[in-house]
């Protein structure tokens, strides 16, 4: 039984040392990207990724929310347009903060549910070869809560955006 106490005495002084590293080593600033190439000419990528509604076909995380409901502000494909998406579990919007066709969409979000707070992200296209390069990032401020779950945060990123671009690269190269 003391042995059992030690180990679980061992592993709540390790969670509380790390807590406390992340809080203080980690940045507040928060930056995921991650690209694939497509080969395709970027005007056949932009088709499927020009518009927050053809975002909206391949994007993961909508796909990730259970009852979702998107409402369109605009076309989806000018600066200021806009949805907004419901489900069970998670609320929020995304906007268009700049566009230039066949090259990039920067978007803003915002976050409702569960958790407020807002970031923004952004797809880039940039020629490789006869292909196109696509980088998707994302930027954020992180809470000190946030700052513990970084590592969580990054291998959920790294699984959502490669789910994502392969979903693109597969739309896109589709003849």
């Amino acid at each position: 039984m003391k042995t059992l106490l030690k180990i679980i005495g061992i592993i709540l002084l390790l969670v509380i040392v790390y807590a406390v590293f992340a809080m203080l080593a980690f940045s507040k600033d928060y930056h995921y990207e991650k690209s694939v190439v497509i080969n395709a000419p970027k005007e056949k990528v932009w088709q499927h990724m020009g518009s927050l509604k053809a975002y909206n076909t391949w994007d993961p995380f909508s796909k990730e929310i259970k009852n979702i409901t998107i409402t369109y502000s605009g076309e989806g494909d000018k600066m200021g347009d806009s949805y907004h998406w419901k489900g069970d579990d998670s609320e929020g919007e995304q906007s268009i903060t700049e566009i230039v066709p066949n090259e990039k969409m920067l978007t803003k979000l915002h976050f409702i549910k569960p958790f407020e707070g807002d970031a923004k992200s952004s797809l880039i296209l940039t020629p490789d070869g006869n292909g196109t390069k696509v980088t998707w990032m994302i930027d954020n401020e992180l809470n000190t809560m946030m700052k513990i779950m970084k590592p969580m945060m990054d291998n959920n990123m790294d699984k959502m955006f490669g789910q994502g671009l392969g979903d693109l690269k597969k739309l896109a190269e589709n003849k």
